[in-house]
């Protein structure tokens, strides 16, 4: 059997560059962890409220139950999604979308 030549040894070393085995994968690992954790803390905690901030319905026990801490009812919650999906300006992948036309 041949032993591979210096120049496609120092190609393969070039091709995955200073990381070591896994260290790509750590850090994506460490990034999504880290996502997970900062979307986590900006869910709602505490007491659900029985009746929505905004519009003053009931918010159904079992949307209390499902969601701790929620403070909006359904329409409502949605209609602050859309606000919010409209006004980032940011498409998922991080970048500005006026960048992508």
């Amino acid at each position: 059997m041949s032993k591979p030549s210096t120049t496609t040894v120092a190609a393969t070393d070039m091709a995955t560059g200073w990381a070591g085995d896994g260290a790509v994968q750590d850090q994506i690992d460490a990034t999504v962890k880290d996502a997970i954790k900062r979307a986590r803390s900006q869910l709602p905690q505490g007491p659900s409220l029985e009746h929505c901030e905004e519009c003053g319905a009931a918010i159904p026990e079992a949307r209390r139950k499902a969601l701790p801490g929620v403070r909006l009812c359904v329409p409502c919650q949605e209609a602050r999604d859309a606000e919010d999906a409209h006004s980032s300006g940011y498409n998922r992948r991080g970048s500005k979308d006026s960048q992508l036309r």
